[in-house]
């Protein structure tokens, strides 16, 4: 099939996974990925109509899941079929068959990559985990990623999918987040709160991959209390309770002062805004290839002191490189006897960098119209 750019503007669906019973917007950032780039899409000038293609009914989407207010269309996979000329697959991983019969109607078929699919598969493989991402026979058009994974993962999306690869944008607006942050109770806030005489340091890496743990987190609150044990309230390590019985990770732990001298806790899970409002004020995270999180917009947004090694945003927040903890604790002091005095302008440059961001950013909307379009730009394979 010969290369046609489309004479009328495009019709775009973004896949979104749904289950019966309870499913939360706030169980993986991929949902409210899959939102923000619906959003985004009815913004181009080369789109018609852009939709969440369900592989499910729409009758599943429950309240926690925020879609019902947004005014974004949803679509089942019938639907989806006869009337769309795009599907970015996202968070549903749709059916080979169903994927060629797409394509052999003229609709072209892109993976969105958003996780270190390199490093989880590897994982999963490697120690019998349930598998993630599939390599398939699937045919794609394109796969398109974020540059946090342009060094680690690019090779291995693009030579699996036999397709090209593109790197586009990173996405987030506080639309959910905010929306948390409503349904909290009157004597609660969410936001730093100057003039603490000790902080309360959290850690909300989900440690269920190598990519994001709280070790280095722990051990630059270490770094920091071993040098100004006054500094520190306590240590909340958040996502920790399946960890609390492995014995290596017990040994680790009582390495540590912060433990023995019992200002560490070990936590579940929970939504950011609601523990910060609660427990928190400061972030320390660590990230090894995947360096573009949510959780570092919502605590910007938040204006709380963001201790992290992300070189995309190093110029935000008090960046430490790499695996360096000792780093990591001067730069939690650091943060410490200085955040108080240049809040507004910590907040202010935090604004800016969250409007690159948005859905509304034209320099998004032109990249990823461009990618829409380039979809267009080579004969059909597969």
């Amino acid at each position: 099939m010969s290369a046609v750019l489309p004479q009328r503007k495009l019709r775009v669906g973004v896949t979104l996974h749904v289950r019966s019973g309870p499913q939360s917007i706030w169980e993986s950032g991929i949902f409210q990925n899959c939102a923000f780039l619906v959003q985004l899409f009815n913004q181009s000038p080369a789109v018609e109509r852009a939709v969440l293609v369900l592989d499910g009914d729409v009758s599943q989407v429950n309240d926690a899941m925020m879609l019902g207010d947004l005014g974004i269309d949803m679509i089942g996979l019938e639907q989806a079929m006869q009337t769309l000329d795009v599907v970015v697959e996202m968070s549903a991983q749709l059916g080979e068959e169903w994927v060629r019969q797409f394509r052999e109607r003229g609709g072209r078929y892109a993976w969105m990559r958003v996780g270190n699919d390199y490093v989880i598969d590897i994982e999963r493989a490697m120690f019998n985990k349930p598998h993630g991402g599939l390599c398939s026979n699937k045919p794609y058009d394109a796969v398109w990623t974020l540059p946090e994974y342009l060094r680690s993962c690019k090779d291995y999306f693009g030579l699996t999918a036999r397709a090209p690869v593109h790197i586009v944008p990173h996405l987030w607006t506080p639309l959910f987040f905010q929306k948390g942050i409503d349904t909290l109770p009157s004597h609660l806030s969410f936001g730093y709160q100057p003039g603490k005489p000790r902080w309360r340091v959290c850690s909300f890496e989900p440690n269920v991959c190598m990519v994001k743990t709280s070790l280095l987190p722990m051990l630059a609150c270490e770094e920091a209390y071993r040098a100004q044990p006054g500094f520190l309230e306590s240590l909340r390590v958040c996502n920790t309770l399946h960890l609390k019985e492995h014995l290596k990770f017990i040994q680790f732990a009582h390495a540590l002062d912060v433990v023995n001298h019992g200002l560490a806790s070990f936590e579940g899970r929970f939504a950011v805004y609601e523990f910060m409002a609660n427990y928190g004020d400061c972030i320390i995270s660590h990230h090894w290839e995947n360096g573009q999180n949510y959780l570092y917009y919502e605590a910007l947004y938040g204006g709380y002191p963001l201790i992290h090694n992300s070189e995309f945003i190093r110029d935000y927040g008090y960046y430490y490189p790499e695996f360096d903890s000792f780093a990591g604790g001067q730069a939690v002091l650091n943060a410490f006897a200085t955040h108080d005095a240049q809040l507004d302008d910590y907040r202010q440059r935090a604004k800016k960098l969250l409007r690159t961001l948005d859905v509304s950013y034209p320099e998004n909307i032109e990249i990823y119209t461009q990618r829409l379009l380039g979809l267009y730009s080579t004969p059909q394979h597969g």
